[in-house]
Formats: structure tokens, C-alpha cells, sequence
């Protein structure tokens, strides 16, 4: 079992035709201070932020309970001049977490009217989450024959194929910069990484690394999965032959 918190800014479109014509580079400096400023709340509870769309976030938020979710919105909206909705679900994958989120938003279902809170919370401190933490192999040495551009397009084209590969494992991606993603994971998700990789690894001379993390929160599993990923390398770097998974649990 898995929860999720959804957080969006509510009237984003129609707020940002208020702001005139002149207005994109406003907008990108509040997007990344909000972002900022959601994972640095979040994660001091142990959860971790997902960047979905720029007003839009994922967080893995076990353990916490309508309180706490509460105290956040507090002081996010006495930092910034916009509303936000939350919305809260959990389930036995993520994706149905994902849709137990959307169900109570989507029938209105508050859990506090103030603060735009929707949905079912279940803060128990027994849930588990397993984080998957990938990144390609040896990117730099594609520099030399790609430009940047041309290399990003290569890891865009990756994540479309990530996302999908893992969707249909009831799993959710994101990317989270450079060459790297992260995976939040069921357990149909970690057993088939492996062939997701050879795949990858087969139609499109992509070389895989992913590192597994299972814990009780968040950090605690984003700790072990890029612990793993780590010990990937170091085995690699040792000379021996490295294993492209690697998992460990707390």
C-alpha cells in the first residue's frame, strides 16, 4: 500500500492571461520557486516531490495524515499569491493510487474546504513504497559523436518509452534530470525492469543501469535505490562484471 498526494495550482490558465503578453519568464520563476519550495515542506517529512507538469506534483506522502498535508498548504499559500488543490489517494500500486487521487477530486470529496483538499488519506506509518532509480550508462562518451541537443532528444524518447513500458505495470516515471529517472514502483515493475533494459538495450544501443529501493517512506527509499545504483557503478568501476539491477531494502 502507497499514498499519494497530487498537488496542482488551481485557475493556472485564466491567472496567467491576467499577467499580459510579457509574461513567460515570470512564470518559469514561479514554477521553480514553488517547486523549490514543495520538495524542501515535503521532505522534511520524509515524502519526496515529482515534477508531472510544471503546475503540477506527485508527492509520495506515506505516512502523513490530513494534518500534515494541512500545515503544508498553510504555508505555501502564505508564500506564494496563488491557490493550490490537493489531492490525496492511496492503494495497493501506484497508479491506483494515482486514481484514488483523481476519484476524489474529481467527485469532490474534501477532506478540508479551506485548503482545497480532496480525497482519502491513510496516514499509517506501516506503508511501504519501492523506488526505482535509472540512469543510462556511459552518456558521456554519446557527447562526442551527438551534440547536446541531439542527446536530449535521445533521453526524451527514452522517457516516452519508460513511461509507457511502466504504466502498463500500474508504475509511475519521471524524469529527473540529466540521464537519470526515477520509477515509482509496484512489484510487476521491479520483476520486469530487467527485460525493459534488454529491450532498450536491443532497439535502441541503450545501455541501462537501475537500482532498487524498498523503505517504509520516500527518502528512505529514494536513499536505497540510489545506494544501489551507486553499488552498480562501484562493482563496474571494480572490474567485475556489473549487474544492470541492483536492489536493496531497508
Amino acid at each position: 500500500m502507497i499514498q499519494l498526494s497530487i498537488l496542482k495550482i488551481a485557475g493556472y490558465g485564466p491567472w496567467t492571461l491576467t499577467l499580459g503578453s510579457d509574461r513567460e519568464h515570470e512564470l518559469q520563476i514561479l514554477q521553480a520557486s514553488l517547486y523549490r519550495e514543495v520538495q524542501k515542506l515535503f521532505s522534511e517529512k520524509n515524502c519526496l516531490v515529482f515534477l508531472n507538469r510544471s503546475d503540477e506534483f506527485f508527492v509520495v506522502s506515506n505516512g502523513l495524515g490530513l494534518e500534515d498535508h494541512i500545515q503544508i498548504q498553510n504555508k505555501l499559500e502564505k508564500s506564494f499569491d496563488i491557490r493550490l488543490t490537493m489531492s490525496i489517494g492511496y492503494g495497493p500500486t501506484p497508479f491506483d493510487a494515482n486514481l484514488k487521487a483523481y476519484e476524489g477530486k474529481k467527485n469532490k470529496t474534501l477532506l478540508n474546504k479551506e485548503h482545497n483538499i480532496f480525497g482519502f488519506v491513510n496516514g499509517k506509518s506501516d506503508l511501504s513504497v519501492s523506488i526505482m532509480h535509472l540512469d543510462v550508462d556511459d552518456l558521456t562518451s554519446k557527447g562526442q559523436i551527438y551534440s547536446p541537443y541531439e542527446i536530449s532528444s535521445i533521453i526524451f524518447g527514452l522517457y516516452s518509452k519508460m513511461s509507457k513500458f511502466f504504466l502498463e505495470k500500474n508504475s509511475l516515471t519521471f524524469f529527473m534530470g540529466g540521464d537519470n529517472f526515477m520509477v515509482i514502483a509496484s512489484d510487476d515493475a521491479k520483476t520486469s525492469v530487467q527485460n525493459f533494459i534488454d529491450m532498450v538495450k536491443r532497439n535502441e544501443k541503450i545501455s541501462l543501469n537501475c537500482g532498487i529501493g524498498n523503505g517504509h517512506d520516500a527518502r528512505e527509499a529514494v536513499k536505497l535505490a540510489t545506494k544501489s545504483l551507486d553499488t552498480i557503478r562501484e562493482i563496474r568501476d571494480s572490474g567485475k562484471k556489473k549487474p544492470e539491477v541492483y536492489e536493496l531494502s531497508c
